[in-house]
């Protein structure tokens, strides 16, 4: 950084102006008409939007990750065809989703495929929910094809079927070593919310821009924004720590 530039940028902190100006900039982008129930109105959508894209990812990341899972694990000589069909529609499904950038997900989403639709909110989430649903697959694919395959015969033996061994036996274990990596996804789809702002999805980015546009100011909205969402992601990362450390205490019981 220019000496120069840095040496005015210290003497303009100094100056009591400027954190007049930096109250009076949070004053109208938080207290001056009652604007804070905007961000609190973008709040609620982005829990919203956040909610039931994660249900819609952790839906659909368990039904490819078990295709995709249930295709690798036949025994040698007995494929079944129509797996074989679907574990392609489920390969091509997470190559496309991994190999684009979520922005253009939700423009082809928001502009063409839903373009006259009105609930830009709803299609973010839809999108967001397909878009984790590929990296929900691939971490609970990860995590099941870990285990010791004879986890699997083990519960085939005792009489269950596949679908019962994976979700009595198999999946309770995996859950536990996925855990971590399942939270770091939750937390990027939390702040991904940010996006769907670009097709009109109304949560807190939106309605921060609504508020630049009247106080032509957009420091302190944008900051506001920020620190909303760090709030969001540090109760989260807490709320995950305290579920890691209570399933350690389980397991040495």
């Amino acid at each position: 950084m220019d000496p120069t530039a840095l040496y005015e940028s210290f003497k303009a902190l100094q100056n009591p102006n400027f954190f007049q100006d930096a109250y009076m900039q949070f004053y109208k982008a938080w207290f001056a008409e009652d604007r804070w129930l905007t961000y609190f109105k973008g709040l609620s959508t982005t829990l919203y939007v956040t909610v039931i894209a994660l249900a819609i990812g952790v839906v659909l990341g368990v039904l490819v990750a078990t295709v995709r899972t249930a295709h690798d694990q036949q025994r040698p000589g007995r494929h079944n065809p129509f797996l074989g069909i679907v574990n392609a529609v489920c390969r091509v499904y997470v190559t496309i989703i991994r190999g684009t950038p979520m922005m253009v997900q939700l423009m082809i989403m928001g502009f063409a495929v839903f373009a006259t639709s009105r609930e830009k909110t709803l299609v973010g989430a839809l999108t967001l929910g397909i878009n984790s649903g590929a990296y929900v697959a691939e971490i609970i694919r990860g995590g099941l094809m870990s285990l010791d395959p004879g986890q699997m015969e083990a519960g085939r033996s005792l009489g269950l079927g596949y679908l019962d061994t994976m979700r009595f036996v198999v999946i309770p274990q995996a859950f536990k070593a996925i855990l971590p990596s399942l939270g770091n996804e939750f937390i990027v789809l939390l702040k991904d919310t940010s996006l769907i702002s670009v097709v009109s999805g109304k949560e807190i980015v939106y309605f921060a821009r609504a508020i630049v546009t009247k106080t032509y100011e957009p420091m302190a909205p944008y900051l506001i924004t920020a620190a909303m969402y760090l709030v969001l992601v540090l109760i989260f990362s807490w709320l995950q720590g305290k579920l890691e450390r209570r399933l350690r205490q389980s397991d040495r019981r």
